[in-house]
Order: structure tokens, then sequence, then C-alpha cells
């Protein structure tokens, strides 16, 4: 469903996936900063609700700009490149950033190549 990510500017990758409640629904296809410092992928609450997502718990962050924030976070899945994981999201407000986490990268076995700024297949995961 997603299309390949793109550097956007120095230092900035952009990405394509798709998102969804469950394993057979009809993602949502959203263009997302991919944030490598941020745990888990922050979406607009209001596109996290179309979709059916359900609020499930919360927790307390601290921003990059040092404001402690409490935010609800629900399941989805997310779609890259016909492959689909489970991740965790955060209901976004239109004051917080959109973007991509950790998490979800992780959930999909990518990452994000330092010469191209893309994302790629990691070869291998990190295990013990």
């Amino acid at each position: 469903m997603a299309t390949m990510s793109r550097a956007k500017r120095m230092g900035e990758t952009i990405a394509r996936l798709g998102f969804r409640k469950d394993r057979d629904g009809e993602p949502v296809i959203l263009e997302l900063l991919v944030d490598t410092g941020s745990t888990y992928s922050w979406i607009d609450a209001r596109v996290l609700k179309a979709l059916g997502i359900t609020r499930a718990r919360k927790r307390r962050f601290e921003t990059i700009t040092g404001r402690r924030v409490t935010r609800d976070l629900g399941d989805a899945y997310v779609d890259y490149r016909g492959e689909y994981a489970p991740t965790a999201v955060v209901f976004a407000t239109p004051r917080d950033g959109q973007v991509l986490g950790l998490h979800a990268l992780e959930s999909l076995g990518l990452a994000v190549d330092p010469a191209s700024g893309r994302l790629r297949r990691s070869r291998y995961l990190l295990a013990m």
C-alpha cells in the first residue's frame, strides 16, 4: 500500500505508509516525518478515530522542547511496501507533531539509511 520514502530536506526523511485498525481494514495513507528519537508514531487523533482505533491506555511523554504531556495510545497496523505489522500509536493533538516513530520502524524491520536518508529493510534484526 505504501510507496517509497523520500528525503525532504537535509537530515529529514519523509515516508508514506498506511495505517489501519486491524489486518483486514482499509489503510489510510499518511506522509510522516520519520523520527527515530520518538518511541511511538504520533498521528492526528481525528485520523485514528476515523479509522476506528480505540484509546487503550495513557502514557506520559517529554517532548523535544521539554514539554511534559499525557496522551492516549492505541493499537494499529502499519503498512509499508506490502508488509504490515502491529504498532502502538499516540493520539496526537493539533499542537503535536505528526511523526513515524521507532516502534513502527522496528516492527516492520526498517531503518533509515544514513547515506540516502531513505527507509530501507534491515538486513538483520538485533537479537541477544
